[in-house]
């Protein structure tokens, strides 16, 4: 891409130079020799002096670079921005539309059997074509749009097929490449903008000789102004393909249904409008769609051939008997919007169970685990068969009730305090009491209604829920998140100790109620640069998962942890930290965030080192990988469904 936007570069400034030479020789009135013959294309230019082509070229590439910068900083905001610029409504976590609710559900189950943070969903209202894309900087800031085609055309299946096909652009990273490309591609495609501009503002003009100078000056540029669309497209067409094909197969083999992908793009190929996009953006955001959304041919099509697609992932899709099953499920605008698949509900799960106090789990003995730490850290950011399963059966054991709170801004911040507030007892009253006290009478009393739907939950629900909850919580207003990350702050200092599954649970939600979509820093710092705060974190894992010994002692457990995981980030094993201070675990963490990806990997790699040091892996290690993962931006897939289902609740 950056060799072709170079070459770009390059054709646009020689155009416009060859241009501005004519328009000097003719403003200038350049006298020709007499007696020279007619002089050709080389020798006429040469006439023109160095310092218009130079000033030409400085200008047209500083024109080019300028508006791509501008056009990335307008696209700050990420997902919401491109979702805004297609027409995107967003959807309304408490919708009661049966459609968008079904569209919520499946982003809801595809976001917990990925790790990522729940995507915002919009509707592209306007939009009859069967379409959708995935956009934004990173993973905790992407959103999902899809067109109102989508929504009353596809079943649930296809639907899933669709979104699952848009989370391997997330997880991949598609996204921010995309987002980089439409800032890109903007600066190339601008010159012939000025010249469409100089067109439809010249006409009328009394002053016809000056009229018709700009005139010809402004379809000269509209004309070059196709320079930079042909590698406008020829750049996405190249960049989109093959990660065309690459999000089929992660689809197919997140849902293991692809019938479920191959019907959606059978849709696509009978539908009178296919995936097209009226949308005046549709040329710039073409190569971010599940399909074509716009009528390219040949050369320039940004997605391949629908036939080839569907062969790849379905051989053997007979679309004729695919149409008569499909029949019976093919959505309706009365449908009911129900939560997905309630019949695995009990499959696995027990939720409603007592939680025992922390440190008599039945799974703090610790449970066998089949992967290397390599193995372990190579499941970031993958899309894993059986997941899906997974995190429906999780999500439709979780009470309707608190399903629906966490829907509304309110609701969901109560249902976060709700999780550090403790079982019952002294403690608990104290957290109430300390609420009531800076001012948060309001969120005590939900929190406190709300805990009686969270106190059954173990710590392998607590993702899931802080999931559910952000995409409403992200939605309110400034007020209503510094109330929440304030009643946070009191419930953990209430009793004067701090858990690190409290700071954890809590530095991830103050990331991510922060976050306005912004393009995060550049990252490209250096583990072996960090080694002071990937140990912070490494004792942070280390002290999470030790136990005493028969001898009550800690101390070989915590340096046998130590050792694993600093040997597996490739330096010397530190001293584990015996005293953190939030301030400075904080701190690790948000210098750790600057990792460049590979880094991160070999971050993650250490960590699980340090937590399979005893050859096992606890649910409370689990589900803090998973926190630390989330806040890093390194999203895990569920680790706990690979673990005894009798512990999930435990």
């Amino acid at each position: 891409m950056v060799l072709l936007f170079l070459l770009a570069v390059v054709a646009v400034v020689t155009a416009v130079d060859v241009m501005l030479g004519f328009v000097y020789l003719w403003s200038m009135r350049v006298h020709v020799p007499q007696g020279s013959p007619f002089p050709g294309l080389a020798q006429l230019l040469a006439l023109v002096p160095g310092r218009v082509y130079a000033w030409g070229a400085v200008s047209t590439a500083a024109v080019i670079f300028t508006v791509s910068a501008v056009r990335i900083a307008r696209l700050g905001e990420g997902g919401a921005a491109v979702a805004k610029m297609a027409g995107g409504r967003r959807v309304n976590p408490a919708s009661a539309d049966p459609l968008e609710r079904r569209l919520l559900n499946v982003i809801e189950e595809m976001a917990i059997a990925s790790g990522v943070r729940v995507p915002a969903a919009y509707v592209m209202d306007a939009e009859r074509g069967i379409n959708a894309f995935a956009a934004g900087w990173d993973a905790s800031t992407a959103v999902i749009a899809v067109t109102r085609g989508t929504l009353e055309t596809l079943t649930r299946d296809e639907l899933q097929g669709v979104i699952g096909h848009e989370f391997s652009h997330i997880l991949n990273g598609d996204i921010r490449l995309n987002i980089r490309m439409i800032g890109v591609l903007a600066g190339i495609v601008f010159i012939g903008s000025i010249g469409g501009f100089l067109l439809r503002n010249t006409r009328g003009s009394r002053d016809e000789r000056g009229a018709g100078a700009v005139l010809l000056f402004g379809l000269a540029l509209f004309i070059i102004g196709y320079i930079g669309l042909f590698f406008a497209r020829l750049i996405k067409a190249k960049v989109s393909r093959e990660r065309e094909f690459l999000a089929d197969a992660s689809s197919v083999q997140f849902t293991r249904n692809p019938d479920g992908l191959a019907g959606a793009l059978d849709q696509i190929r009978e539908s009178g409008r296919g995936g097209l996009i009226s949308s005046r953006a549709a040329e710039e955001l073409s190569h971010t769609f599940f399909d074509e959304a716009i009528p390219l041919g040949g050369l320039f099509e940004t997605h391949p051939p629908i036939d080839e697609r569907i062969e790849r992932v379905s051989p053997g899709f007979r679309r004729v008997d695919y149409r008569a099953r499909r029949a019976a499920t093919a959505p309706r605008a009365d449908a009911q919007a129900t939560p997905p698949r309630e019949s695995d509900a009990v499959a696995g799960f027990a939720p409603q169970q007592p939680v025992p106090p922390a440190g008599r789990r039945s799974a703090d003995n610790g449970i066998a685990w089949g992967r290397s730490a390599g193995d372990s850290a190579k499941m970031v950011g993958t899309l894993q068969a059986g997941k899906v399963d997974y995190a429906a059966r999780l999500l439709a054991s979780l009470p309707a009730a608190l399903r629906e709170s966490l829907r509304d801004a309110q609701g969901a911040s109560a249902a976060l305090v709700s999780l550090l507030l403790a079982p019952a007892g002294d403690v608990r009253s104290e957290q109430l009491r300390a609420l009531e006290a800076a001012g948060l009478g309001g969120i005590a009393g939900r929190a406190a209604s709300a805990a009686e739907l969270t106190r059954a939950l173990g710590p392998a629900y607590h993702l899931s829920v802080v999931d559910l909850a952000l995409p409403a919580v992200k939605a309110a207003t400034l007020e209503q998140k510094r109330e929440l990350v304030g009643a946070l702050e009191v419930v953990i200092h209430a009793d004067r100790r701090v858990s690190l599954h409290e700071f954890v649970l809590l530095t991830l939600i103050q990331d991510q109620v922060s976050l306005s979509g912004k393009k995060p820093p550049a990252a490209a710092s250096k583990l072996a640069e960090m080694q002071a705060e990937a140990g912070i974190l490494l004792s942070l894992v280390a002290h999470a998962g030790t136990r005493a010994d028969a001898t009550g002692s800690r101390a070989e457990g915590l340096a046998l942890a130590m050792r694993a995981g600093a040997a597996a980030m490739g330096f010397e094993a530190p001293a584990a930290v015996a005293s953190l201070t939030l301030e400075a675990a904080d701190a690790a963490l948000q210098a750790l965030k600057r990792l460049a990806p590979l880094q991160k990997a070999l971050l993650i790699k250490g960590l699980f080192a340090a937590v399979l040091a005893d050859g096992t892996i606890r649910v409370v290690e689990a589900e803090l990988m998973r926190l630390v993962g989330a806040v890093l931006d390194c999203p895990l897939p569920p680790l706990l469904a690979e673990m005894d289902p009798a512990a999930l609740a435990q």
